[in-house]
């Protein structure tokens, strides 16, 4: 239920007013599978998921040392 009710954004807000919309007109034109996809829309809002899941699209943090990447590389001349 805390899930349902904190981090509200615009995505997540019109996700769920477009889910509504869709299952209430997949319901007057008897169309079932669209009322179906306006289910799965609408659950999608009110559970904060996506396509990837929670968070599941979001770049790890970078935790090896910058110093490390920046590191002089030395290249060798090879004659043949």
């Amino acid at each position: 239920m805390k899930n349902i009710l904190s981090n509200w954004n615009f995505m997540r807000a019109f996700r769920l007013i477009l889910g509504v919309i869709i299952i209430v007109q997949g319901f007057e034109a008897k169309e079932w599978m669209y009322a179906l996809a306006g289910i799965v829309l609408t659950g999608m809002a009110l559970a904060n998921i996506g396509c990837c899941g929670v968070g599941g699209c979001q770049v790890p943090n970078r935790k090896e040392d910058i110093t490390t990447v920046n590191k002089e590389i030395t290249y060798e001349e090879i004659h043949s």
